[in-house]
């Protein structure tokens, strides 16, 4: 594990969190930090420079296997919600992944020193139910600056000479001050799906005052939520992910969710960088690559000089 000479604690400290379950912290020099159990390969934590918490976690949820955790980032593989048989959001996000010692190169150079590598394969039982055998990489990094990136590699290793399709979506709850004083934008005048019938978005951002759960096609690779009580912008970057999927479960959804508190969908807003309408299909020996980089910036400053249109169309 690396250590920084200018802190105590190391970039990447492996430790014990809830009930025993392992997980990973990652720390920058600056402040921030994110966390990841192994258990789900999933980011429970990230905070910025101010050690504020940006992710949303229920206090709910229950970190007992194999139940999976509600919050964080959990990712649905090898399907998205219930479009498949298997249980719905596949299964990755419920089983064990284990530290990958020996990941192959990766050919983007990165800033971060603060990163982990984990490895998901199929055991015999996941093979029962999912008859394929890939590896699943997932590189978690923080960069200096505090943005959190996440690359997944799914690689079909089967021997049979057979493909395998999947859907894919990074389910990333953001902790948001006031949902109502929320608005998402680049997603205008977008196609959508709900309930699984195609409509097109209105042009405005989008706000929230009832239960949502759309999900937009062929989205840009760039797009802004801006909570205007806590006076900051998040900024997804994604990248081999085409859709983005739009939840909030709102209150009489929330009350149903037995590891989700009453009030908290007020708290909480799902924006997931997904590939869900068109399935990936791997041919045997072949790798796709997903990623998404979250970044947290203040979005107004007195001078008003942050315009949410060039977060969304600057770099």
């Amino acid at each position: 594990m690396m250590t920084s000479s200018t802190s105590e604690k190391p970039l990447v400290e492996l430790t014990k969190g809830v009930n025993g379950l392992e997980k990973v912290i990652l720390r920058e020099v600056r402040g921030s930090s994110a966390e990841v159990y192994l258990y789900g390969g999933q980011v429970t934590s990230w905070k910025n420079d101010l050690r504020e918490e940006l992710l949303f976690v229920s206090s709910k949820a229950i970190f007992k296997p194999p139940k999976a955790i509600r919050g964080g980032i959990p990712i649905c593989f090898p399907q998205f919600a219930n479009r498949g048989p298997l249980e719905s959001h596949g299964f990755a996000r419920n089983r064990f992944w284990s530290i990958d010692k020996e990941p192959p190169p990766f050919p983007a150079a990165t800033s971060s020193r603060a990163f982990v590598d984990l490895i998901l394969k199929p055991s015999e039982e996941d093979l029962k139910i999912w008859p394929h055998s890939f590896e699943f990489r997932l590189r978690v990094a923080l960069s200096p600056a505090g943005d959190l990136m996440l690359t997944s590699r799914i690689r079909n290793t089967s021997t049979d000479g057979k493909p395998f399709a999947f859907t894919f979506a990074y389910h990333t709850y953001f902790s948001v001050s006031d949902i109502s004083e929320v608005r998402v934008e680049g997603l205008e005048t977008l196609d959508y799906l709900e309930n699984k019938e195609r409509f097109t978005e209105q042009g405005d951002a989008i706000t929230f005052e009832s239960e949502v759960d759309k999900i937009y096609l062929s989205t840009p690779t760039k797009i802004a939520i801006l909570d205007h009580e806590k006076k900051r912008t998040f900024v997804i970057r994604k990248d081999g992910l085409p859709d983005a999927v739009v939840w909030n479960p709102w209150d009489k959804r929330a009350k149903a969710i037995a590891d989700f508190g009453d009030e908290e969908y007020k708290h909480m807003l799902c924006v997931e960088a997904a590939a869900v309408e068109k399935p990936i299909t791997l041919k045997p020996g072949e790798e796709w690559r997903g990623r998404q980089e979250l970044s947290a910036v203040p979005s107004s400053y007195c001078s008003g000089q942050l315009d949410p249109k060039r977060v969304l169309l600057g770099s």
